[in-house]
């Protein structure tokens, strides 16, 4: 049986068209997802991601464990800002990607994607059986809102406390504040998966509905509207921001995927995979994730095959003609030496070879603050 988020409701009131996300059901889009897409890029997008994970780890030695469980140094991380981190099983594959925000100096907020929430908690409470801490899953407690595109600062600056302005329009990329908006205690966090500036919102699930209706209704006047799943995919590809079960699995490790930089491996502790990923760390990956542009009007799609002389080189993971810049994107996992840019490929799109060149990530960067 499919989970609902608390904002269900509301979607429906909107006329959402719903989907199966990770057993939640979620809404897919409201109206064209070209549209939905486009006013995020242009004006502003509010999302339901309710079905995200939330693991609150508290205690002495949380920061420690963090450092354990997961292959960056997050003991590093000040009091309000964030960092992007892997969780991996022993073998170095990863078991999942998520956010880790540091709320007090014992206490850290880590949101694991929705399909992979249940075992990212299990695997957490499991490997902190040797230190100090507390392991809470909140998922089912809290709602996730998303505010996201060039106009969602003033958007929400028209819901705070004058004493809460400076709050926000100071908050930086990858970091946290507690604010009030429309009279509800929200964990303010800059952070996003659309390549734009944005906002994601942390409120109880009772509170919820109330914080859904007063972003939309503050949003009128600055072009607003409800997004879906289907506009956010194609906003992260445009980003080139992996999605979990497309770029990232256990079948996949951090360097081949372009994820280096996010092991630590200067941290002196010990973490899960550390041994299997110091292995790797030096050896060139058999294959590596690219971007890959389309030179005519077809779209590659993920499972298709990327092809050199008539030979498979690789796989796409994900592809769509990017609405932003109007030709086909893709990601894809192709041989090592076949990934500079400006390397020519083809995807084999049913039978019928299409060129594509291998191009920079990300496709598309917002002007203006990063």
């Amino acid at each position: 049986m499919t989970k609902q988020t608390a904002l269900y409701a509301q979607h429906s009131e909107l006329g959402a068209s719903f989907t199966d996300f990770g057993g939640w059901q979620m809404p897919l889009k409201y109206r064209s997802e070209l549209e939905e897409h486009h006013t995020v890029r242009r004006a502003a997008g509010i999302f339901d991601l309710s079905h995200m994970g939330e693991v609150m780890v508290t205690g002495p030695q949380a920061a420690e464990f963090l450092n354990y469980a997961l292959v960056g140094n997050l003991a590093v991380i000040a009091v309000g800002k964030a960092k992007y981190s892997l969780i991996c099983n022993g073998d170095g594959g990863v078991i999942d990607d998520l956010i880790v925000y540091r709320l007090a100096e014992d206490r850290f907020l880590v949101v694991p994607n929705a399909s992979n929430s249940d075992t990212v908690a299990a695997e957490l409470q499991t490997r902190s059986d040797a230190f100090e801490v507390t392991v809470e899953d909140q998922s089912q407690d809290t709602s996730l809102i998303a505010v996201q595109g060039p106009n969602a600062e003033g958007i929400l600056l028209g819901l705070a406390s004058l004493e809460d302005q400076d709050a926000i329009t100071s908050l930086k990329y990858y970091a946290a504040v507690q604010v009030e908006l429309a009279g509800q205690s929200v964990l303010l966090a800059r952070t996003g998966y659309t390549g734009e500036d944005g906002f994601e919102l942390f409120i109880g699930n009772a509170q919820a509905g109330q914080l859904w209706k007063a972003v939309l209704e503050a949003g009128t006047d600055h072009g607003l509207a409800p997004c879906g799943l289907a506009s956010r995919d194609s906003l992260r590809l445009e980003a080139g921001m992996p999605l979990y079960g497309h770029e990232l699995g256990l079948d996949t490790n951090p360097f081949e995927a372009g994820l280096r930089g996010v092991v630590s491996f200067k941290k002196t502790d010990d973490f899960v995979g550390r041994s299997a990923l110091e292995a790797l760390k030096d050896q060139v990956p058999a294959r590596t994730l690219v971007g890959l542009r389309g030179a005519g009007r077809r779209s590659a799609r993920a499972g298709y095959d990327v092809v050199s002389d008539g030979r498979a080189v690789g796989t796409v993971t994900s592809g769509l003609p990017s609405p932003t810049l109007g030709y086909p994107v893709a990601l894809a996992y192709v041989e090592s030496g076949l990934s500079e840019p400006g390397t020519e490929l083809q995807v084999d799109l049913r039978g019928r070879p299409e060129a594509f060149t291998v191009i920079e990530l990300p496709f598309y960067r917002r002007s203006g603050r990063s």
